[in-house]
């Protein structure tokens, strides 16, 4: 139903969709017929045998038989090795425990109650791990023997429990790398599919995520039964959520009221009945973000009567209310988890049940938080909002786009804060699912004080099943790999060797790279029910120590002859037969680069200090970033070129220095917060151009001081077309950034420019590449431009797109961008970090902001012809001492 009181419970963050989305089944029975079960296992403390009990009712209230005429049975059967290949999946072995009747223990008129016992030796435990089912079968039988009515479904046997500041499943600590997920179909909306759910799962475990929470609301029961078969760890939420009382304070909340009591344990008890049998499900969450009151202490109350075997959830109230068994904070900073973990009068484990708000380019920052789970004691992970996207496919002109809040004319809408996923609808990974699997990875690597350190995260599962391999790169060139031969880690135990002694160390001892580094890979040795062998598990990257002390090389003037020439107000210098720059007097930029004969650069290379807004650039109103930004008029900086000049000209060098002054356009107002004067930012540029065919570029950047924190400090230029072909070396090869790259390993990476756009369904900052030592752009004959990092600078962010600054800062919808004539290339000195924390408020962390104060850095450039490398250019800058 569109509208009704249940609306005002029902008030989640998604798509409001009307109809009917799940299944509906009409089910015949007998007038005498099982009506319901529960199946509970009493596990031994030492995990030697597990007690079983079934609770059966009967429902005979339309048949004229006496219920003692009919007996009722309960079998339970071994469904074999969950590792099993798919085509042993399911065969029944022996019967493993036949379920003998007791009294019941609360038989009332007209449904009756039974209760069957039985005890299994040397249980196969249930886990996320080691997902091991049993197939249980109820069967009622007439006087005469025969079969009335019967019912099966799989379970699993486990043990949740507590204990100070930990939950326990089978006795350990779990860790929750978890996700929050909505049902979403991009063209169905709520009504779900099997193969949906599928490839979720297969994503999830091919991720490391191990858990998922249900937001917020049960979800459909094949979900369920799938995670049951996969081993995914669940919070099963029940379908109360009432934001549209934060807007109305002077209205009494329905969580005060008795009157609503009765609807809100409505929904509670459903859920329990439910799903009461399935494995998966480690918690049950009286619902989400509806406040606080005694209606929430009486749905607590009931489950933990009714369901000891599982532990209790709920947020709202502050996260820490008597009715909920564990501290589940939503978008609490680091320091906050921290400090409830350390708090001695806290006993409750601490699992964030919202973090790391996926929303667009994001998820800055999720590796701060996972340094202080994998290392203070009672912090026990979390679940990232949210999974998927939740864009719907709408034809727009012909074309097709993924549309969001009020792409329907509807209102009211929350426009794009529907698409905060780490994939998109189409389930295609965003940048971010990479971070979020080599946080979550359960083999850890690192290097300390000489020893490698391999650790073994998982809480049940040894490296039995795992193949180790190694790679040494040396300036991102491969050295030498090979397998890497343990012995089996047990769970939660780790492996140790000095560095020295590992099967790279010959391939270090001759490598005179600057760097090397040494990556660790863990792979599936056999195929699962959810990837395939060779699947990559894990994969670390660790900087061995330098062989050589490697030092800056200064470019210095060779015999080779510059060919400079000033007609009015060009400048042309360059190389006969190579390569040709053309300098632009009045702007101080460079009009034209030519490398044999065919045009690279057209237009550059000017200062920049703004990005496309993200969406968490967005989040905060007047206090976000970008309305500081708009305030301090960032957004309408023009660079006016005060001075330029050519300071020595010979045969082998020249140096040309231009002074631009960075103002807001003069038909706007100047900031109040940017001083009297309209000069924002001050920058020296040189170039100094070496008969060697090197041009390298010294700039200095003076910002006015009461500028808010910069989006980048950078160049930009603006190649042709034609020169798409870019190859790196630094992070990648996906999308990452300051604060978002401990999943991008360093090597020798090549995409083409429209291989490294990232289409987020709202534009914004995208495709930068992190920490990037140096970079060729080349046409399809290897002709084009390198440029690298110089002197004492650090690496690069590097970005290349079709789509301009503007042209990403203008569209609402990625289908709409429309390309340049050319290639917008940006290299930063410093660009800021994305956040994610959440997405309505500043919160990229002080360490990646970007303060106006003074900087200085050198990027050499170089003309590349099919001939030359960048590595081998790259090598030409160090020296051995």
């Amino acid at each position: 139903m569109r509208w009704s009181d249940g609306s005002y419970l029902e008030d989640q963050d998604h798509w409001w969709l009307s109809g009917i989305h799940r299944d509906v089944l009409l089910l015949a029975k007998p007038k005498t017929f099982i009506t319901d079960y529960f199946f509970r296992t009493n596990i031994a403390e030492d995990f030697s045998y597990a007690g079983i009990e079934v609770e059966v009712k009967i429902d005979n209230s339309l048949d004229n038989n006496d219920i003692a005429d009919f007996t009722i049975e309960a079998s339970l059967y071994d469904n074999g090795n969950w590792l099993s290949h798919s085509d042993h999946i399911g065969l029944l072995s022996a019967n493993i425990a036949h379920l003998e009747l007791v009294l019941s223990s609360d038989p009332c008129v007209g449904f009756k109650g039974y209760m069957l016992v039985g005890k299994v030796q040397a249980p196969k435990l249930w886990s996320a791990e080691q997902p091991n089912l049993y197939t249980l079968v109820i069967t009622l039988k007439d006087a005469s023997g025969n079969l009335v009515d019967c019912e099966s479904c799989q379970v699993g046997m486990r043990k949740i429990s507590k204990a100070p500041k930990q939950l326990l499943v089978n006795g350990r600590p779990v860790v929750i790398r978890g996700v929050n997920r909505h049902e979403h179909h991009p063209r169905l909306g709520k009504t779900n599919l099997e193969s949906c759910m599928v490839k979720d799962l297969v994503l999830m475990k091919q991720n490391n995520i191990n858990a998922v929470r249900n937001s917020h609301y049960p979800q459909h029961q094949r979900w369920y039964e799938l995670c049951d078969l996969f081993g995914m760890y669940m919070v099963d939420e029940a379908n109360i959520e009432t934001h549209g009382f934060f807007d109305y304070p002077n209205y009494k909340h329905p969580t005060q009221e008795s009157c609503w009591a009765a609807s809100m344990l409505d929904r509670v008890v459903g859920m329990v009945e439910r799903d009461k049998n399935h494995a998966c499900i480690i918690v049950w969450s009286i619902g989400n973000e509806a406040s606080y009151g005694p209606n929430h202490a009486a749905l607590s109350g009931w489950v933990r009567e009714k369901d000891a075997s599982r532990l209790v959830h709920y947020e709202g109230g502050g996260s820490r209310t008597s009715s909920t068994d564990i501290v589940c904070p939503m978008y609490a900073r680091v320091s906050q988890i921290v400090e409830i973990a350390k708090d001695p009068t806290e006993q409750r484990p601490v699992i964030l049940c919202e973090y790391s708000h996926a929303m667009g380019n994001s998820n800055g920052n999720l590796h701060t938080y996972w340094e202080a789970i994998d290392s203070i004691f009672g912090l026990q992970g979390g679940f990232i909002w949210d999974w998927a996207d939740q864009g719907l496919l709408k034809e727009v002109c012909g074309k097709m786009r993924w549309a969001y809040g009020g792409d329907f004319g509807d209102t009211p809408n929350d426009l794009n804060f529907c698409l905060n996923g780490v994939i998109f609808p189409d389930r295609s990974p965003h940048p971010a699912l990479h971070e979020v699997k080599f946080l979550y990875q359960p083999i850890k690597v690192s290097f300390n004080e000489g020893i490698i350190k391999i650790t073994n995260m998982h809480f049940f599962d040894t490296t039995q099943a795992l193949e180790f391999n190694w790679v040494l790169h040396g300036d991102g060139c491969e050295l030498g790999s090979g397998i890497l031969p343990l012995l089996v880690i047990e769970a939660q135990r780790s492996h140790e060797t000095k560095w020295e002694s590992g099967p790279w160390f010959s391939a270090w001892t001759s490598s005179s790279a600057a760097e090397i580094y040494l990556t660790i890979t863990a792979k599936l040795l056999n195929s699962t029910r959810w990837a395939n062998s060779g699947h990559l598990i894990s994969s670390t990257q660790v900087l061995l120590p330098s062989r050589r002390n490697v030092v800056p090389h200064i470019i210095k003037s060779t015999d080779a002859t510059l060919l400079c020439e000033v007609v009015d107000d060009i400048i042309k210098v360059g190389q006969k037969d190579w390569w040709e720059l053309k300098f632009n007097k009045q702007t101080g930029g460079i009009e034209g680069w030519k490398v044999n004969g065919v045009s690279i650069m057209n237009k550059g290379i000017y200062p920049c200090f703004w990005r496309a807004p993200t969406d968490n650039d967005k989040g905060g109103g007047p206090l976000s970033y970008l309305s500081r930004w708009k305030a301090a008029n960032l957004d309408k900086v023009i660079f006016v070129n005060e001075s330029c000049s050519v300071e020595s000209t010979n045969s082998h060098e020249v140096k040309i220095s231009a002074t631009y002054h960075g103002i807001a356009k003069p038909e706007e107002k100047t900031p109040s917060n940017a001083g009297t004067s309209n000069i924002l930012f001050k920058v020296g540029m040189a170039l100094l151009i070496y008969g060697s065919g090197d041009v390298v570029l010294e700039c200095n950047v003076n910002p006015c001081p009461d500028l808010p924190p910069l989006p980048r400090v950078g160049v930009e230029f603006q190649l042709d077309s034609t020169v798409d072909q870019v190859k790196w070396y630094g992070r990648g090869p996906f999308e990452c950034y300051p604060d978002r790259k401990s999943a991008a390993h360093l090597s020798i990476y090549e995409l083409s420019v429209g291989e490294m756009h990232v289409p987020y369904v709202v534009p914004g900052e995208c495709s930068g590449r992190a920490d990037v030592r140096w970079v060729t752009f080349e046409n399809k004959d290897g002709v084009g431009l390198y440029a690298s990092t110089y002197g004492e600078s650090p690496p690069m962010q590097m970005n290349a797109s079709y789509y301009s600054t503007s042209e990403l800062d203008r569209t609402t919808h990625n289908e709409d961008l429309r390309k340049s004539e050319n290639i917008e290339v940006h290299l930063d000195h410093k660009h800021m970090g994305l956040g994610g924390d959440d997405s309505w408020s500043p919160c990229v962390h002080d360490e990646y902001l970007v303060p106006p104060v003074p900087y200085s850095f050198a990027i050499r450039l170089f003309p590349k012809t099919a001939a030359t490398t960048g590595y081998d250019i790259y090598k030409s800058q160090f020296s051995e001492e």
